[in-house]
Parts: structure tokens; sequence; C-alpha cells
């Protein structure tokens, strides 16, 4: 019986482990897969332009801020707690947690116009106001890209653009950029998530492309190797 006895402990021990891996494994699952990172021939869509946001098809950020309170609630272990005792002190740091992403979120997709070059080996995304986006993909390979605020790699779901990009202290900034067919729209949704915090923040921001008006100067080098430049036709 005693041998009985130790060997379904053994095997109780074993299944812990196993689990416990697995969990391990599917929390620290990347954002950018393997798969993601490679691609054949040329790049599955094209986001060259300029793009101005679409305030009316925008998420409004208290709105998503209240569904994640309510997701988050729900993920909290259930502490019934004697009358008076105040908050659980673990429940009030995961919501101020949740409420740090959503403003994180919210500066992070503030401006209202993207620049998007693509090439056939990158695509840079100049924002306004803010730091611009660099994906490198070279021999059909996503390269890792090092700079002030991070490490930033790209992949590709299909014909969505993946950007993923890694901060200090356990925090990642993903941005999906999603192209309509034909070209004229654009989805760029962007989840900021953190080890500190139980559920990420999304927020999802809509584009239109636009054409930018030219400066309307005329310039030309003078003799005197100064630029003259003006709004009429320069008569040389």
């Amino acid at each position: 019986m005693q041998i009985l006895k130790a060997s379904h402990l053994v095997l109780r021990m074993l299944f812990t482990v196993v689990l416990l891996l697995l969990l391990a494994a599917c929390s620290q699952q990347p954002v950018i897969s393997d798969e993601m990172i490679r691609f054949e021939g040329r790049m599955p869509a094209n986001f060259s332009g300029s793009w101005q946001r679409n305030y009316a098809r925008d998420d409004e950020v208290n709105a998503v801020l209240r569904d994640a309170y309510n997701k988050l609630i729900r993920t909290l272990p259930d502490q019934r707690r004697p009358a008076g005792s105040g908050t659980d002190p673990s429940a009030s740091k995961q919501m101020d947690s949740l409420l740090a992403l959503a403003r994180l979120a919210e500066l992070i997709t503030r401006p209202d116009v993207l620049t998007i070059s693509q090439t056939k080996h990158e695509i840079s995304i100049a924002r306004k106001d803010d730091f611009a986006m660099l994906c490198a993909f070279y021999d059909g390979v996503a390269k890792a890209i090092e700079n002030d605020n991070g490490t930033e790699i790209c992949g590709w779901d299909g014909s969505q653009l993946v950007s993923n990009l890694v901060l200090q202290g356990g925090l990642q900034v993903t941005h999906r950029f999603t192209i309509s067919t034909d070209g004229q729209q654009m989805r760029v949704v962007t989840t900021v998530s953190s080890t500190t915090s139980r559920i990420p923040f999304t927020l999802r921001r809509f584009y239109s492309k636009f054409e930018r008006p030219t400066s309307g100067f005329n310039c030309i080098e003078t003799f005197s190797m100064k630029r003259v430049c003006s709004t009429t036709e320069i008569v040389r």
C-alpha cells in the first residue's frame, strides 16, 4: 500500500510540474512568432503614403477603460473582506497598473498624422510630434532594431503588419496595421502590456489616406548662392 501511495504521489508531482511548465510556456509565448518574421517575394501589403486620423471611428478611451476594468475585476480572486476594511491592496494595485497602461496607450496613439515610407526592405512610420517606427526585412527575414526606446521587431500575420517594441521593466507595445482592399483606409490596433498588469490595454485607431498639399513655394538658387522663394513662378 505504501508503494502504491508513493507512486500516486510521484504521479501527482509530475503532473503538477508539467502543468506549471505548460503555463509558463503559454505566458512567455512571443508576440511575433518565427513564422511571422519570414516571407517570400514582395511584402504582403503596401502601407506607403500619408494617413490622417478618422476620429469618428476611433475607440473612446474611457469606454475601453471601463470594459477593461470590468474584465480585470472578473480575473481577480474573490476575496470577501470584512465591512469597513477598505479595498483589497492587490486589487487596487492592479487597477492602478491598468490605468497606467491606458494612459500610455492614449499617449502613444495620439499623433493624428502618419507618414509611411515603404521600400523592398524597410517600412518607416513617421508620426507627427513623436518618435518614428522602423521595420526592417532583409532576405525575407525581419531584423530586430535597437533604439533609445527598446528593441523593435516586426512581422507579418497574413497581410497585417505587426510591430512589437519591448521596453525595460517587462513593458511591451504592439501595433497591428491593417489596410483596406482599396488601399484608402487603415486600422491600427495598439496593445500595451506589462508584467505588472493581469490584462493588457488595447486601443483602435483609424486612418484615411490623403494627398499632402504642395508647399506653394517656388525656389531657385541665385548667383549669390542665396535661395529665393515665391508663391508665383520665378523668371530667371
